[in-house]
Formats: C-alpha cells, sequence, structure tokens
C-alpha cells in the first residue's frame, strides 16, 4: 500500500497547522520567543516520529526525516534565545521611523 498525492498533502498540512498555529497562539499569548521554539521543535519531532512508526511501507520517511531536522534546528533556535535574551528584547523595542511626523 503506498501513499496517494492527497493523502502525502495532508500527512504534510497537519504539522505546517501545528506549527503556525502555535505561532500564532505565541504571539497572542506573548511567550518568550524561545518557550515558542521549544514548542514547536518538539510538535516537529513528535509528528516526524509518529509518521516513521504509523505509516506503513515507509511511505512517509522523507517527510518525517524532514520534520525531524526541522525539529532540531528549531531547539538549537529555541537554545540560541536561551542563550542570548537580549537579542528578543532588542527585537521588541518600539522603533521610530525618520519619517515619522512627531
Amino acid at each position: 500500500m503506498t501513499l496517494d498525492i492527497d493523502q502525502y498533502f495532508l500527512l504534510t498540512l497537519y504539522p505546517t497547522a501545528a506549527i503556525f498555529g502555535i505561532g500564532f497562539f505565541a504571539k497572542k499569548v506573548k511567550i518568550r520567543e524561545s518557550l515558542k521554539y521549544v514548542l514547536q521543535g518538539s510538535s516537529s519531532i513528535t509528528f516526524s516520529m509518529i509518521y516513521f512508526v504509523a505509516i506503513p511501507n515507509g511511505g512517509a520517511q522523507g517527510l518525517a526525516v524532514v520534520l525531524f531536522i526541522f525539529g532540531i534546528l528549531l531547539l538549537f533556535m529555541a537554545r540560541k534565545y536561551m542563550v542570548h535574551p537580549e537579542e528578543e528584547e532588542y527585537r521588541n523595542r518600539p522603533t521610530n521611523s525618520a519619517n515619522e511626523s512627531p
């Protein structure tokens, strides 16, 4: 049994929706960047493990590998924001444009 293109599209859509949903929720609740990246990375790795185990005959192994690598990348980004939190504070500061009138 092989995966059809519509099944593969759905398998790609679920982790994408979860990652963007976590990002949207984190922005609305104003969660720190490091926690947002940890949640996104762990959800990506979780989807990767589920796809690797649950999809028969290696139908989604390529997608599982990509999700796993993306999850590791997100965890490294979370580590960066934990080690250097001043970049997050700098990013959240309001900026004034030179073209703005007082």
